[in-house]
């Protein structure tokens, strides 16, 4: 009895594949272009398109360089997943839209992502305001290794508000974060240096503060460089010898 074999399957026939010729056509180019431009603006991986069976990474790679064009199944998942209607990838192939512009589509992401990081910095700043709360006096011995500790996440965290604010274009709700930050970080700093055991970045820091003078104004007056007010004031280690040229300067502005 003679089995009868099914006829093999055709390229045509598989939905979910596609043909890398190894050659780049312009019109799959400027598609793939814009498929991978919305992906980054929705933060999808091509490893979490292929995780979710959309498209395998090899397939979605060639696509997006212009070498294959994916079958129409295909097609269909990676609209529907780009949260884009029906044709639309075909329809830039066809050169009847607009292939997004780079700087257009980074703003656009960088719009999106700014009030989730504006909500984050005000989530760790409600922690840290708590932690704020629960100090003891300034006269407390543990005043200060706990307020030095809630200094270093301050500034941690100013350097992650300063970093969005800086790619978040038109997102004053980041700006407005920053802000926050900053002033929590000033009024923690003048507090925690009248605790008798304050630091000496936290002593130089209020008294530069209170002499209306910027870090580069200190460093000028006190005869070392820039960087070294800097570290002082974020508790780092600095050259020897700077200690009693600082000291000398913290001395001079409590006189005035």
């Amino acid at each position: 009895m003679t089995q009868t074999q099914a006829a093999p399957q055709t390229v045509e026939d598989d939905d979910e594949t596609s043909i890398d010729t190894g050659e780049i056509d312009p019109n799959i180019l400027r598609a793939g272009r814009a498929v991978a431009a919305r992906r980054r603006e929705l933060d999808i991986t091509q490893r979490g398109l292929a995780r979710d069976k959309i498209i395998n990474a090899g397939a979605l790679i060639a696509f997006e360089k212009g070498r294959s064009w994916p079958r129409r199944g295909t097609l269909a998942k990676l609209e529907e997943v780009l949260q884009k209607p029906p044709g639309w990838i075909t329809s830039i192939r066809l050169g009847e839209q607009p292939e997004p512009d780079n700087e257009t589509t980074e703003i656009t992401t960088n719009t999106v992502r700014a009030p989730l990081m504006a909500e984050a910095v005000e989530l760790a700043m409600h922690t840290i305001t708590a932690t704020i709360e629960e100090l003891p006096k300034p006269s407390d011995p543990e005043f200060t290794p706990k307020a030095t500790a809630i200094l270093a996440d301050l500034r941690k965290l100013e350097s992650v508000a300063a970093n969005a604010a800086r790619t978040a274009k038109g997102a004053p709700s980041v700006i407005r974060s920053l802000s926050t930050v900053r002033r929590s970080y000033k009024d923690m700093m003048l507090k925690a240096a009248r605790s008798p055991a304050a630091t000496i970045g936290q002593r130089l820091y209020a008294a530069r503060h209170r002499a209306d003078l910027s870090a580069e104004e200190a460093a000028y007056a006190a005869g070392v460089a820039v960087d070294v007010v800097t570290a002082v004031e974020e508790e780092r280690p600095i050259p020897p010898g700077a200690s009693s040229a600082i000291e000398t300067l913290i001395a001079q502005l409590s006189l005035s």
